[in-house]
């Protein structure tokens, strides 16, 4: 089948259009559907005061309420409700691998649009959209900010930063992702990760566990349907200019099945240990159906 062009920065904006029918937020816990669309459980120095409470050991000294003290003569600490508008992370793994795509759309298509959306859905909701791109050579940051003045940096990025030709995977791009955004992080972030998760490895999960300890992450997974099935019978010629190889279909199906096979099962596990919701974006699908279909099903909730 034709493979759809290199997404233009106009056309991720016209992605916006896609994002309206979408919600990050359709399946809230109980006790955050009282407290409204944004607000958050978790208590810390925001912008909304929320209420004062006696003094506990490792509270912050500099939220002492001095009046009520001197008045009920025991210490006490002003609480504050988080801000409404909470960080939504775009963690991208954009190395020049993902120049592949046997159906509909390249894999590095359908990364960006999929983020795009994303980023979308993140502004018309009120939150504040950052990211982190990594090429496999650099990485960019591009810190939160609200609505479009968030959202258009990072699609002019992500332009930018996709593979315009085929090239070697750079597996270390997904550590250099997850690491940078490490120290970035605030409580009650929310955390997607694009990539086709080639670079997977016991560094990177010990990354991951520590991003789940601190806010919510969600996996998005970039696959092409030949990836799972293998050539087809005959000889095949793969590579990337200057280093091509033949290849006979029926003879390296086994072992391509076998590493395949490996990587889902090493995701998978990933995913089930740290209660990560994870979707399968396949560039056989348009984006809208497989995002549409991950926000809404009930795993979604963790």
């Amino acid at each position: 089948m034709t493979i759809n062009g290199i997404p233009d920065l106009a056309e991720l904006i016209g992605l916006r259009g896609t994002a309206r029918t979408l919600t990050l937020h359709t399946r809230r816990p109980a006790l955050a559907q009282l407290h409204g669309e944004h607000r958050s459980s978790l208590r810390g120095r925001g912008l909304e005061f929320e209420e004062v409470r006696l003094y506990a050991p490792g509270d912050d000294a500099r939220n002492i309420d001095w009046r009520v003290t001197a008045r009920r003569g025991k210490m006490h600490t002003k609480l504050f409700r988080e801000e409404r508008e909470r960080p939504v992370w775009l963690v991208i793994d954009l190395h020049a691998g993902l120049f592949f795509g046997s159906r509909l759309q390249l894999k590095s298509t359908l990364l960006l649009r999929a983020a795009a959306v994303l980023a979308w859905i993140a502004a018309q909701e009120g939150d504040r959209i950052g990211a982190i791109i990594s090429d496999g050579t650099k990485v960019r940051i591009l810190q939160p900010r609200s609505r479009e003045a968030g959202v258009l940096p990072i699609l002019e990025a992500l332009v930018e930063s996709q593979p315009a030709a085929p090239g070697v995977p750079n597996t270390g791009g997904l550590y250099n992702a997850v690491a940078t955004l490490r120290p970035l992080l605030h409580p009650g972030s929310l955390v997607f990760l694009l990539s086709d998760f080639s670079g997977l490895d016991e560094t990177v999960e010990e990354l991951l566990a520590n991003t789940a300890s601190r806010s919510e992450c969600r996996l998005l997974w970039i696959v092409d349907a030949l990836e799972a099935t293998g050539l087809p019978n005959g000889v095949h010629c793969l590579g990337v200019p200057g280093h091509l190889r033949q290849l006979d279909g029926a003879q390296s199906r086994a072992a391509w099945l076998h590493a395949w096979n490996k990587r889902e099962q090493q995701l998978n596990s990933l995913a089930d240990k740290h209660r990560f919701p994870l979707c399968r974006l396949e560039t056989s699908a348009p984006v809208g159906d497989s995002l549409t279909t991950f926000l809404r099903t009930p795993k979604w909730a963790v």
